[in-house]
């Protein structure tokens, strides 16, 4: 469970304007992209806060990355895809805009 999405997908629903949810992206998250950010916040969830230990985290449970579909995660992997993802991101929201 996912307090956070949960929580924006309540208040979306609350005001009847349901893009609201994902209201900052301008394409829909890829499977692996949802892989990935599930096994953060689920390694985030054991009280980890260092990008190096996230990088241990995400290696140990096998997730490839979206990008590059490595899963021999460091701090510098973990720092490349995070921007590369949001670069892809900026420039969905740019050609589609808001509320993918």
């Amino acid at each position: 469970m996912d307090a956070f999405k949960d929580r924006l997908s309540q208040r979306a629903q609350d005001t009847s304007r349901p893009a609201l949810g994902h209201q900052s992206c301008g394409r829909a998250l890829t499977d692996a992209e949802m892989a990935f950010a599930e096994a953060m916040m689920e390694v985030y969830g054991t009280g980890v806060t260092e990008p190096a230990d996230l990088a241990s985290g995400l290696a140990a449970k096998g997730i490839k990355g979206p990008v590059s579909g490595r899963s021999d995660w460091t701090a510098d992997l973990l720092e490349e895809e995070l921007k590369a993802i949001n670069a892809d991101f900026d420039a969905a929201y740019q050609e589609h805009g808001y509320g993918a």
